[in-house]
């Protein structure tokens, strides 16, 4: 036999499973609703993803290399001098870059599809294949035209609203809401951002996250994340943003206002039968840094080269045992990054005194270290005990000085 695939979804996790399943040889299909789809999304992506997913250099918009840390007061940290030649933060368009992953998707053997899985009848046997029914609009009918697939396998790459986790109950989780303005600002503002990206922190333009101004090819991107879900409160946030960036942005024109969820945890099922779900349709953004790319294109990756592996390169039908392996390898992988994660934005942004202290002690040069090594190369790089005793020392002490550690 040779083993069917459909990835429903061509973001970067739909995409970068489409690739590895294509070319391994299987024959995988592509889903994609909106082929100009632009993901409201701050866009960051580490150098790691850079090398790992072959990006050429047409794909980064900017290469940051300085970042400024915003505490609630506007006490400013400058960050960024701990970065060696060549390394820097990739700032991309979604539109950009999953146009990109999808075309190499496709060139490589997956068949795209323009249309958009209604509904997903489950097999009654482990062999008897799923049948997806799905609306195509390649013809260029708004309607669709109603058609049907059989495959043995599916992935789920179709983010948090995901229709496929929909399908197979695997269950809810909370999210927050980004919420993103792109400007476009005059050469002599542009140029203050040629290579330098904004996060501030603060009740007034987050109450449980953090806002951003990115750069971006011709414009900044500038945006809010929240667990607020009230239309009211993510514009009152919002124009927080703009009022604390205000001297920045002025003179700036908005040429797109976008929101979209994003997910906070992990859905309780991520594999169920012969489905498995990647990227924000299984819930793989960080917490704290709220970063979502690389995780959602390596975890889809890990699932395809999972199904190759135990397919036997598409020989045969794999099992939900096989899929599971994916999953315990994830965890081993990132279960500790994501519980850390957590932890830090329970501690530092629960108010604005944590944020002071957490601001203070992004100033601190062995943090800075320790921090961009963790996020350019997701390794958690592990500091001599001296070293890590002073950063220990110095977090205590910047969470007693902002009494931060008041009930």
């Amino acid at each position: 036999m040779a083993l069917r695939v459909a990835v429903v979804g061509s973001g970067p996790a739909g995409s970068s499973a489409a690739e590895t399943l294509a070319k391994a040889g299987i024959e995988t299909f592509l889903f994609e609703r909106k082929l100009d789809n632009a993901k409201p999304c701050g866009g960051a992506i580490p150098l790691c993803m850079v090398d790992e997913f072959d990006l050429p250099p047409h794909i980064i918009d900017r290469q940051v290399r300085k970042m400024k840390m915003i505490s609630p007061s506007n006490v400013e940290v400058n960050i960024g001098g701990t970065l060696k030649d060549g390394e820097y933060i990739g700032m991309c368009r979604r539109e950009v870059l999953d146009g990109f992953l999808r075309d190499r998707a496709v060139s490589l053997g997956a068949k795209l599809i323009n249309g958009i899985v209604n509904k997903m009848e489950t097999p009654s046997s482990s062999t008897a294949p799923y049948v997806l029914h799905y609306a195509d609009f390649s013809s260029g009918n708004a309607e669709g035209e109603m058609k049907s697939l059989e495959v043995d396998v599916v992935i789920g790459a179709d983010g948090a609203n995901s229709r496929i986790a929909k399908e197979i109950d695997a269950g809810d989780y909370n999210y927050a809401i980004a919420f993103q303005e792109r400007i476009r600002l005059p050469d002599k503002q542009m140029a203050y951002y040629e290579d330098l990206a904004e996060m501030y922190v603060g009740d007034d333009v987050s109450t449980d996250f953090y806002a951003w101004v990115f750069p971006k090819y011709d414009h900044v991107a500038v945006g809010t994340g929240t667990m607020q879900v009230h239309k009211a409160d993510i514009k009152k946030l919002q124009a927080g943003i703009r009022a604390r960036a205000a001297n920045r942005l002025q003179g700036g024109e908005i040429i797109k206002v976008e929101a979209h969820p994003i997910p906070e945890h992990p859905r309780p099922r991520r594999v169920v039968g012969r489905v498995a779900l990647v990227g924000d349709a299984a819930g793989t953004v960080t917490k704290s840094s709220g970063e979502g790319i690389y995780f959602a294109a390596k975890s889809a990756r890990m699932c395809a080269e999972t199904i190759v592996a135990r397919s036997e390169n598409g020989t045969k039908v794999p099992t939900e045992a096989d899929l599971k392996a994916y999953i315990k390898r994830w965890d081993k992988e990132y279960g500790i990054t994501y519980l850390v994660l957590d932890i830090l934005q329970r501690v530092f942004y629960r108010s604005d005194a944590t944020r002071e202290a957490f601001v203070e002690m992004c100033s601190d040069i062995d943090v800075q270290r320790l921090t961009f090594d963790s996020y350019l190369y997701k390794t958690v790089v592990p500091a001599n005990p001296l070293t890590q005793l002073k950063i220990t020392a110095k977090t205590i002490g910047s969470l007693l000085r902002g009494n931060a550690l008041a009930p």
